[in-house]
């Protein structure tokens, strides 16, 4: 594992972990003492946190609480983080919103950026992994709300992630169209093996999507739940509803049911 001790930018070293610690699989994430502050504010207070290969974790917390700044620190969006946090080189980002570019056709947006050999047939396959096949040449405006973040899921999929990282992405969508995309991105995260971070307000999401859930209130990590759930979840399960009460009062919200 490539270590970064400081206590100054830059903190965020583009290196694969591979200490398994005891575990399946190897870590692919390791952050020690992250911290960031904005106008003497501390947002995140020393965040200690392993992410391994293939694991999906979910992020909660209120608004303000510094989730989205843990997630650009991972993306290496921003430099003036403190601490070590060592992060794989191939990382992809999801958006609320799609951020697909009006002026280029689908298959385009799929595949901005990449080197050219070989791009458009791996965009294809990434957009047919995506339910998107036959889209390759719409425009962007034509897609709906949940195609177009297809699309997005397809643009961050073809760059083959060891890292994928989700900013609420399904936050817009309506609520039918938000449940095909978990089962689309639990499915795409199971047969690509990423490691995941998702950030969602969504506790529901959280507890139907992730590994593991963590809470962060002020700053730090408040708690950390593993959902032991199979497979297939349900909200009528009576281990959903205890995991989804004990994450909410963490959240300080009362579980109406």
């Amino acid at each position: 594992m490539t270590t970064a001790t400081s206590t100054k930018a830059p903190a965020t070293v583009p290196e694969a972990a591979q200490e398994t610690s005891g575990g399946p699989e190897p870590v692919s994430v390791s952050a020690r003492s992250v911290r960031r502050s904005f106008d003497g504010r501390e947002v995140l207070a020393g965040i200690d946190l392993d992410i391994r290969r293939g694991e999906f974790v979910a992020l909660l917390g209120r608004s303000g609480s510094g989730k989205s700044t843990l997630l650009r620190a991972m993306a290496g969006l921003d430099p003036a983080i403190e601490g070590r946090l060592l992060v794989p080189r191939r990382r992809s980002v999801v958006f609320q919103d799609p951020r697909l570019q009006p002026w280029k056709r689908v298959l385009d947006n799929v595949v901005l950026g990449l080197p050219r050999q070989g791009a458009r047939d791996s965009g294809r396959a990434a957009l047919a992994e995506v339910g998107l096949s036959g889209h390759e040449r719409a425009w962007p405006a034509t897609l709906s709300g949940g195609e177009a973040q297809r699309a997005a899921l397809a643009r961050a999929l073809v760059r083959d992630p060891e890292l994928l990282l989700l900013d609420e992405p399904f936050g817009a969508l309506d609520a039918l169209t938000r449940l095909r995309m978990h089962a689309l991105l639990r499915d795409l995260c199971d047969r690509h093996r990423p490691a995941v971070l998702l950030v969602t307000h969504d506790v529901d999401e959280a507890v139907l999507l992730a590994d593991r859930v963590l809470v962060l209130t002020d700053g730090r990590i408040s708690l950390a739940r593993d959902i032991d759930l199979p497979a297939a979840r349900q909200r009528t399960d009576p281990r959903f509803a205890e995991l989804r009460a004990d994450l909410l009062a963490e959240l300080g919200v009362a579980d109406g049911g």
